[in-house]
């Protein structure tokens, strides 16, 4: 088939894990006989250096007439003033919204050979198989007003709101529902009703939603239980849905189940139009240009790229068992041990070398 990606590689170490994916890319062309165009853009810091503006409405242009996108990361020391009135992230919120991406996948799964690379104890590790759907387009991180101001005694304050319609939290649970059918049946619906009336609202809509779905097992779950529950019995979830706000939170915690941030990959899709595909580790400066970074969960990504903007599931699957046969076989970058270690270049020759190996 052919396909056009847009890529983004970003800030920090994205552009480093970017090349690693687009190579793993390049060799399921070579095995599947598929041709995919990938076309680097500027977004995030770079593009204000370049621009002055995170994302350009060239840049947007071109990654809504794409079939997906590829992003790598934003961010860094350099553009890290809270109070600047242009930041990397501003072009992250923007591509989500004009891509009209509302819901944000992130699949967390345990390796057996991973399992001291984790804090927690082995036995807890066993049979996690996480989805977590995250709503992206409302919340907190949206809501107005958001604003600073002093008040009449002089003090200092601020305002941010979390807002949700009722249709933002139908579609996200719809979906986490429609997923689960996939899997193991069960979805774990995350809110804090006992505080936030956002989050009263989220619970009764995620209650109605259930309702149409009899054969999916369907609970609710307060932010702080779940929080405790992923580390103390991740194992018993299944699908857990939850707003743009906990989302973040919640996934970052489980990525350590995995051993390391920079396994894990997303994916953000919408009703239509091309999905948006980033690890979600973030640009991490203190390692950039040092050829260390964990390529695998940018890997991951273009897996999950290849699975639901161009509906390649086989292509996927060879993506991803190979990187279950690197780590099988001791492939580790230095976030996953700390001697006997590979570069970026060699973990995605390592995976690369074991693609050809797993076709079915």
């Amino acid at each position: 088939m052919k396909a056009r990606i847009v890529a983004l590689p970003g800030d920090g170490i994205g552009p480093e894990v970017t090349t690693a994916a687009e190579q793993v890319l390049d060799k399921v062309c070579n095995l599947f006989n598929h041709d995919i165009k990938i076309d680097e853009r500027l977004m995030g810091g770079v593009s204000i250096d370049k621009n002055g503006i995170a994302l350009t409405e060239e840049t947007l242009a071109d990654c809504l007439d794409a079939d997906a996108v590829l992003l790598g990361a934003v961010g860094g020391p350099k553009w890290d003033d809270p109070s600047a009135k242009v930041r990397p992230e501003q072009g992250l919120l923007t591509l989500r919204k004009e891509m009209g991406l509302f819901a944000n996948l992130r699949p967390v799964s345990t390796h057996p050979k991973l399992e001291d690379s984790s804090p927690l104890k082995n036995e807890r590790l066993k049979g996690v198989d996480i989805l977590v759907v995250r709503e992206l387009t409302g919340g907190i991180y949206f809501g107005e007003p958001s604003c600073r101001s002093v008040d009449q005694n002089g003090n200092m304050y601020a305002v941010d709101s979390m807002i949700y319609l009722d249709y933002e939290v139908k579609r996200i649970v719809q979906l986490a529902c429609s997923l689960a059918k996939g899997r193991q049946g069960k979805v774990t619906s995350v809110d804090k009703a006992n505080v936030l009336e956002s989050s009263r609202l989220w619970r009764q809509i995620a209650t109605e939603v259930a309702h149409d779905h009899p054969n999916i097992s369907f609970n609710h779950l307060l932010v702080d239980a779940a929080a405790m529950h992923l580390i103390t019995k991740p194992s018993d979830f299944d699908v857990l849905v939850t707003s743009n706000l906990f989302g973040d939170i919640l996934t970052d915690e489980a990525s350590v189940l995995t051993g390391s941030m920079g396994n894990l990959p997303s994916a953000s899709v919408g009703k239509s139009g091309p999905g948006l595909y980033e690890p979600i580790h973030g640009s991490a400066p203190d390692i950039s240009g040092k050829g260390i970074a964990n390529p695998i969960g940018m890997i991951l990504s273009a897996a999950l790229l290849l699975r639901y903007s161009l509906k390649l599931e086989q292509e996927a699957k060879c993506i991803e068992a190979a990187v279950n046969l690197a780590l099988h076989d001791g492939c580790r970058t230095i976030d996953l041990q700390h001697q006997n270690t590979l570069s970026t270049k060699q973990m995605t020759k390592a995976i690369i070398d074991r693609m050809g190996n797993n076709i079915t």
